[in-house]
């Protein structure tokens, strides 16, 4: 490699570590700076040697690109004796002078005297300039940005040493010079193309009246400057890809752009779609009206004589949101006539998009079923796939069986990832057609045995599960077949989740010993994670059948000496449970688990540990679980292979509880129970004042935050109360002030408040709000404030508390255990007539809503064509009772409820029926 070429590539790497020569050693690797600067004073001397500067340029660039640091003075001194090197007509030694100012300019004093040399090479007023080809390119050189192709030194040496403003006001001037009026069309396409991309930067508004014009000129001038030909097409489409930049932050612009060209007509394919998703997107802005002028122009797109402008206006159209089947009509018909066409890539954008559309509307697909039939067998197996799912969501009831068979036929040609794709769809299908079931889990079946990765077996267990969970008449085919699966199953994870399954449904079936041979084959064959799995389902089967207890139990005590810890940990543990066989200890400790947060536990037993006390450790003071139990989470997640986080991440109210902590006044309440999910604005967004208000329940009391922010910039607020008056028994207590609350700085205030006692009806209560506080001048432009203020009030909006916001949601997964382990010592019944509700459904979501606890076993779905449901509620009271409530719901005229609660209290169980009543 020559002088030369190393000196280009030391100014476009950060080394040159890896060049070599001859014997393959670095020329330049033992250079020192000062030697190289004392080089430099040859650029003095005359007749200039070009070979010898530009081998010391090379140095110089070398050692800056390898991290060498250059003093100002020092490189300042450099810099000017390198200029005296422009009296030379070299083309190599001049490139090399342009490498270098561009590395040097922000190192040395005094660069800017070099852009008078810089503009004159542009403009080709110096001896051996640049022609007007290179020139053309300084529409991208003079501006900082990325760049689409090889520039040259003097434009990229130029930008560096220009202020933004001179930058962009040149750059007009050789826009003008040396692109858009030069009649190439190379220089065309280069010019409008980068043009798009270079409108932006510190003045783009200096440039877009330049771009404006021209380019108008080259989308509409095609007389002068555009000849029928490919180059010409692409040019117009760069065009007017410049012009929709320059004015899209205008939307008044942008249409009357839309207008003008489609009025003039285009010659390009390309720039019509380009219109076309411009107008797909003005659209979207305006709502979607479907009277504006732009839908017509995209609906007149699906008649041009272009495909791909066809399909890019019914890709439009589809994608339109809130489109009616009716207009969605002819961009259907559209992409089936292209579902015929001999073009492979027509016929995979048709059914695609009509894939997407069958999603939200798969009525207006239903005339192009027998066009997708036909796709079915088409040698592309990506569009028989999309033609097969787009049928599964189409498709009636009766095509089912014959869709089936056209599926298996070619499902082990196709890849893993369309596999899943068609087993999305026949899980929407199973919950579009239940009686359907038999036919589809077979098929699923078949598919599960078939050879395939994590990612499709796992899509085939998650379908197979739904359907067990939608569909109890399948529930044991299901787990036939799940069984029969996690016989050679190598999946970690589904083999877990699958057993986690078995133990939850399988002791609820008609015959559950004929379960326990798969799950022990687990606890012989298979490694840790999946034999602790199968120990867990194992007890679980114990817990809720007394006839196979002896066999359970003879089945743990051999697990009990397997060598895993985990694995023997679970077996001594359930096996001493189920021994003392009392029915809460197994709903408690095996059957529902705990309900509490598992990262709050480890948290609170970490604090425990640090802090030791003499008090034993409470499980109260955990917060509650408001997810799935996290049991079914350890069960279905590899134990020891997953490494625990060093530290665990505060939950939200484990974040209040350390805020609500620090405050002196709320010393001694006790562990926060419960805060309410989000916060409720008690003030408009657009006032003076914005107010909001998360409520903190404990066991006794109740704590309000007030979040406060003054939007006045001419007021500070000091000493920031809200007073409160309830309607109920509620005692308020005191109020925390927010000291002071400046403009736009959010502030905190709190009020605590008494519950009432042994009033279940005072629970349900509305409090009025008033703001309190001191207001201070002060100037908007300094920020000083008066030392002098006077009183003030502001009224808020009334704030209400509920009997959700006394019980916190858990999830029971065997409800039935759950019932029976708190037993009926407290249990009260009553009937309501709910006469302004006419569903179920609607019922339903309102009871889960008012009570704000958690609905158990699916309970929340009411079956189509039914009268009758019962739902299941499962919740904690405050102060850690839980409370279960089994509502039975009648359909006639109205709807009729009868409401059944459980609680190891009479309070909670009052409170309910009170707050129903």
């Amino acid at each position: 490699m020559g002088l030369t070429q190393a000196a280009a590539a030391a100014a476009r790497v950060d080394s040159l570590s890896s060049l070599t020569l001859g014997g393959g050693s670095n020329p330049f690797q033992h250079l020192e700076k000062s030697a190289v600067l004392q080089e430099a004073r040859v650029f003095n001397e005359t007749p200039i040697n070009p070979r010898k500067c530009a081998h010391i340029l090379t140095k110089i660039l070398y050692l800056i690109n390898q991290g060498e640091h250059l003093g100002t003075t020092e490189a300042t001194e450099a810099f000017f004796a390198m200029t005296k090197l422009f009296q030379s007509n070299d083309p190599t030694l001049r490139r090399m002078c342009y490498l270098t100012i561009k590395e040097m300019s922000c190192i040395a004093e005094d660069v800017i005297i070099v852009t008078s040399r810089q503009v004159s090479e542009q403009s080709g007023a110096a001896p051996g300039s640049i022609d007007r080809h290179q020139r053309a390119r300084l529409g991208a050189g003079v501006c900082p940005g990325p760049s689409s192709g090889p520039l040259l030194p003097a434009p990229r040496s130029l930008q560096s040493v220009l202020s933004p403003v001179t930058s962009v006001c040149l750059r007009q001037l050789f826009l003008r010079q040396t692109g858009l009026t030069d009649l190439l069309r190379t220089v065309l396409g280069r010019t409008s193309g980068l043009g798009a991309q270079r409108v932006r930067g510190p003045s783009p508004h200096m440039v877009a009246p330049l771009l404006d014009q021209e380019g108008t000129s080259l989308i509409l001038d095609q007389k002068n400057h555009l000849e029928p030909s490919n180059d010409n097409i692409m040019v117009q489409y760069h065009a007017l890809g410049l012009l929709y930049h320059v004015r899209k932050n205008d939307r008044l612009a942008v249409s009357k752009m839309i207008s003008k060209f489609t009025r003039h007509g285009l010659k390009s394919p390309f720039a019509y779609c380009m219109m076309i998703r411009v107008a797909g997107k003005q659209l979207e802005e305006e709502d979607g009206s479907r009277d504006s002028p732009l839908f017509d122009f995209i609906e007149s797109c699906l008649r041009n004589k272009h495909e791909m402008v066809v399909y890019e206006a019914a890709s439009a159209i589809v994608n339109l949101p809130g489109c009616s089947a009716k207009e969605l009509a002819p961009a259907v018909s559209v992409l089936q006539l292209f579902c015929s066409s001999p073009k492979a890539a027509l016929r995979y954008a048709a059914v695609r998009t009509l894939n997407k559309v069958a999603m939200k509307h798969p009525s207006a697909v239903t005339a192009c079923n027998l066009d997708l039939e036909n796709l079915v067998t088409d040698s592309n197996r990506s569009i028989a796939t999309l033609a097969i799912t787009t049928l599964l969501k189409t498709g009636s009831e009766s095509s089912i069986d014959r869709l089936m068979k056209q599926i298996s036929s070619f499902m082990s040609e196709i890849s893993d990832e369309f596999k899943v794709v068609v087993v999305q769809a026949i899980s929407a299908l199973c919950q579009k057609y239940p009686r359907k079931h038999a036919v589809l889990m077979n098929f699923l079946f078949t598919m599960l045995r078939e050879e395939g990765g994590f990612e499709y077996k796992r899509a085939i267990v998650d379908c197979i599960i739904s359907i067990i969970e939608e569909n109890a008449e399948s529930k044991e085919t299901g787990l036939s077949h799940l069984c029969e699966f996690i016989e050679d199953c190598e999946f970690t994870v589904l083999a877990t989740r699958i057993l986690h399954l078995l133990g939850q449904e399988g002791p609820k079936t008609n015959n559950p010993s004929k379960y326990i041979r798969f799950i022990y084959n687990r606890v012989v064959l298979e490694h840790e994670e999946v034999r602790a799995g199968a120990v867990s389902a194992l007890a679980k089967f114990g817990a809720q059948n007394e006839e196979m207890l002896p066999s359970i139990l003879v089945l743990l005590k051999r697990c009990v000496m397997d060598d895993d810890n985990e694995v023997r940990d679970r077996a001594t543990f359930y096996l001493n449970v189920l021994e003392q066989k009392q029915k809460a200890l197994n709903a408690g400790y095996i059957l529902n688990g705990l309900t509490v947060s598992i990262p709050g536990l480890e948290r609170a037993l970490q604090q425990y540990t640090l802090e030791p006390s003499e008090k034993p450790f409470d499980l109260k003071s955990v917060p509650l679980a408001t997810t799935p139990t996290a049991e079914q989470r350890t069960e279905t997640a590899p134990i020891a292979a997953v490494k625990q986080p060093e530290k665990v991440a505060a939950t939200r109210q484990e974040i209040f509880q350390e805020q609500l902590a620090a405050v002196p006044e709320f010393q001694g309440l006790g562990p926060l129970f419960k805060s309410s999910p989000e916060a409720v604005a008690l003030t408009e967004s657009e006032t003076e004042y914005v107010i909001r208000c998360t409520k903190h329940t404990f066991t006794e009391h109740m704590v309000f935050q007030f979040d406060c922010t003054n939007t006045l910039n001419d007021q500070t607020l000091e000493n920031v109360t809200v007073q409160m008056e309830p309607t109920e028994a509620y005692e308020v207590l005191c109020c925390v002030p927010a000291r002071s609350l400046p403009y736009n700085q959010p502030g905190t205030c709190y009020t605590l408040v008494a519950l009432p006692r042994d009033e279940p009806t005072a629970v349900a209560c509305t409090f009025s709000c008033m703001m309190k506080f001191t207001v201070k001048d002060c100037d908007p432009t300094t920020g000083e404030t008066d030392e002098e203020g006077y009183e003030d009030e502001y009224v808020l909006e009334d704030l209400e508390v509920t009997v959700a916001d006394h019980i916190q949601k858990v999830m029971k997964v065997n409800f039935e255990a759950a019932w029976d382990e708190v037993g009926d010592e407290f249990e009260k019944e009553e009937t309501f007539t709910l006469s302004t509700i006419k569903t179920l459904e609607e019922a339903v979501g309102n009871i889960v809503k008012f009570l704000g606890m958690h609905p158990c076993e699916r309970s929340d779905r009411v079956p189509e064509n039914k009268n009758t449901h019962a739902l299941l509620l499962a919740g904690v009271f405050r102060g850690g009772h839980d409370i279960l409530v089994r509502s039975r719901l009648l359909l006639l005229d109205t709807v009729t409820m009868q409401v059944t609660a459980r609680s190891s209290e009479e309070l909670p169980v009052d409170v309910i029926l009170a707050s129903v009543g």
